[in-house]
């Protein structure tokens, strides 16, 4: 089959779509075109920030990869839904971490007005939710401030990590895939992320679905490291059944 590179690249982005990755060699075989030709594609995708290259091949782009305030505006209701789930599992008298974030935000808002608990977070954004939040007592990590999460990272806020024991930890990544589990965009945030959940007795993952099957450069956890993921994403979800083949907790939330 003879294909124009710019036809090719189309392809790549619309199996990206309906399977979820591409693997280089066997899309190569399809089109009787050398994997030379399908990696040089998928370089020039990945510089136009439309595929994460990966090991043999590609998957989705994280669009959680945005700007702070462009993420504001992105799975508004679904990230609702999720705050309200994971507010759920904090019980009463509990120190829980909160990592940054859009959803984590979400979730500061959705703590209910009688919940005594003791909340941690690296996030000045998150923190500042809680202010009016009459029962919550509020630690927060200080530290070089990342402005695309509007987190604190390096060594000055993981140090000041170290001296906390908590039962939950809330993480956000960008991307949640069966190969290359928990990812992020920074590779300091991905540390600080690691930190925290260090110091927690569970890791939960709050992920919102177009989050779900896409990746990012940097590994924050194996997905065998976390007690559960809760997510928007369909039960019937490609990447949300072959997380539950891999023995991966989806907690899953009602549309509505």
């Amino acid at each position: 089959m003879h294909m124009l590179a710019a036809q090719r690249r189309d392809l790549l982005l619309e199996r990206l779509k309906t399977e979820g990755r591409i693997v280089a060699k066997d899309l190569a075989a399809e089109l009787g075109i050398s994997e030379d030709s399908i990696r040089r594609d998928l370089r020039e995708l990945a510089e136009a920030g439309l595929c994460q290259r990966v090991y043999g091949g590609a998957l989705p782009v994280s669009p959680a990869t945005a700007d702070y305030a462009t993420r504001m505006a992105v799975s508004i209701a679904g990230k609702e839904r999720i705050a309200k789930r994971a507010a759920a599992l904090i019980r009463l008298g509990s120190t829980v971490i909160l990592d940054g974030g859009t959803t984590a935000l979400a979730l500061a808002k959705a703590l209910p007005v009688d919940l005594e608990a003791t909340i941690v977070t690296h996030s000045p954004t998150v923190a500042s939710a809680l202010v009016t939040h009459p029962k919550v007592e509020v630690f927060l990590i200080g530290g070089r401030l990342f402005k695309h999460s509007a987190v604190t990272c390096g060594a000055t806020a993981a140090e000041a990590a170290m001296g906390v024991n908590a039962d939950l930890f809330f993480l956000g990544v960008t991307g949640v895939h069966p190969e290359t589990g928990l990812t992020t965009g920074d590779s300091d945030e991905a540390a600080m992320k690691r930190t925290l959940a260090k110091r927690a007795a569970d890791t939960y993952v709050l992920a919102s679905s177009e989050k779900i099957g896409a990746a990012s450069p940097f590994t924050v956890l194996p997905l065998s490291d976390v007690a559960g993921v809760i997510t928007d994403a369909a039960p019937d979800e490609p990447t949300v059944k072959e997380l539950g083949k891999l023995g991966v907790s989806v907690l899953g939330v009602s549309p509505s």
